[in-house]
């Protein structure tokens, strides 16, 4: 990404002094040194961000826009300039492309009742993926229901794999919208959604990409990538809860009509009648979650000082770790392809016989967290055929002392259970 200036500070990657950074990291759970594995749910936060919202609130917190005194100004300026820094992460065209919100959550569903409720006709087709999380699911439940339009499916190969000739089917002169997640929550993999954005804007559909997974763990584009949406959540990329980003192309925003109404969004209100402001402020009705704000900025500033490049390579060499060692134990399923080329920083897995939550519950009392249960993908079990399973996400300040201690709790989960092997 030619806007994308990684400041990379580090000369070296070092875990080890990446993991001073995050204070959770050093905290005891059950008498032993935490490990966290559940880092596709939420990640942890370095001092930076910590400080960082610490200090806004401490120094200068007040309500931005039109307040005429110094801190109101400030608030204002500072975000505006996580705006900026967040148009750079992704590569966006100008800053009026993003959008605030609480969450990725909030972000599809903007779409889905701004676009999607107002563009979308009774006979017109929408599609999705049988991978999706619920919340780029049940929003188009919803419109589809309301508009009287189609939903439709794209579904995986035995790896995961969206099944891409199919989808050049699925997708039809009548599909309006297409939204699909860049990498599965539960499976890891990561999706070719290059070829399903050229094969929806072949036939006119408009296309989101839900980046919520990928963001924090691969170098994004949207100019690249053509998207005309894309949504990712603050917290999954060591960021605060509550505050997220819809990204979406200047001239499909500038036709939506407002999500939220309410203050900062208006340009002149009469009793009857009301016209909005101009993008963004149009979808960021009310008082924005400003220290959040703030705490994203400081997120992106830190994964830029790493670098997304040791990003990426540390957490893919860490995964291939990891599946090899689980891959030796015979009672474990790995859920997903196994190519580390394909393959985000998530491993979900079964172990024979042994329920998730026994499973969770078993590796909490060593010490370590990871998910059970289905990951809020329930149409995705059920087409494999699963009830829940266990889920391993990593982050780049996760270790492969830690894999091994996790790996080596594993083994003992059936002794737990009585089964003694």
């Amino acid at each position: 990404m030619e806007n994308l200036k990684e400041i990379n500070q580090f000369k070296e990657f070092n875990v080890e002094e990446i993991r001073k950074d995050f204070p959770l990291l050093s905290q005891k759970l059950h008498g032993q040194e935490i490990i966290y594995f559940d880092n596709a749910a939420t990640t942890q936060k370095p001092h930076a961000v910590i400080d960082a919202v610490a200090n806004y609130n401490s120094t200068i917190h007040s309500n931005p826009h039109r307040g005429a005194y110094k801190n109101s100004v400030l608030a204002t300026l500072a975000l505006d300039e996580v705006r900026s820094k967040v148009k750079n992460f992704i590569n966006a065209t100008v800053e009026s492309e993003i959008i605030f919100t609480r969450g990725a959550t909030e972000s599809i569903n903007l779409v889905a009742y701004s676009y999607g409720m107002n563009f979308i006709q009774p006979g017109d087709e929408i599609v999705i993926s049988i991978t999706e999380h619920h919340s780029n699911l049940l929003p188009w439940q919803f419109v589809a229901k309301a508009k009287g339009a189609h939903l439709k499916y794209i579904y995986i190969d035995s790896e995961g794999n969206l099944d891409i000739p199919s989808a050049s089917n699925i997708i039809s002169d009548k599909t309006k919208f297409v939204a699909i997640s860049q990498i599965s929550n539960v499976l890891g993999v990561i999706q070719n959604v290059e070829e399903i954005i050229k094969i929806s804007h072949a036939k006119g559909a408009v296309v989101l990409i839900d980046a919520a997974q990928s963001v924090p763990h691969l170098e994004v584009d949207v100019q690249s990538l053509s998207a005309d949406f894309l949504v990712f959540s603050g917290h999954k990329i060591l960021g605060p809860t509550g505050v997220g980003v819809l990204y979406g192309k200047k001239h499909l925003l500038e036709l939506m009509p407002p999500f939220l109404g309410g203050g900062n969004m208006i340009d002149d209100v009469d009793e009857q009648e009301a016209t909005f402001a101009q993008l963004p402020n149009k979808f960021e009705a009310g008082t924005l979650n400003i220290e959040g704000i703030i705490g994203l900025g400081a997120a992106l500033d830190y994964i830029l000082k790493i670098g997304m490049k040791n990003i990426v390579a540390y957490e893919k060499s860490l995964t291939t770790y990891a599946i090899d060692q689980l891959m030796e134990i015979e009672f474990i399923s790995i859920h997903g392809t196994k190519n580390p080329k394909q393959r985000s920083s998530v491993i979900s897995f079964s172990v024979q016989d042994v329920h998730p939550h026994d499973v969770a519950t078993i590796l909490d009392s060593y010490g370590i967290s990871v998910r059970a249960g289905h990951h809020c993908a329930k149409p995705l079990l059920k087409y494999l055929n699963l009830k829940a399973t266990n889920r391993a996400s990593f982050y780049f300040y996760n270790t492969r002392q830690e894999v091994d201690r996790f790996v080596e709790a594993i083994k003992n989960i059936r002794k737990w259970m009585g089964y003694g092997s």
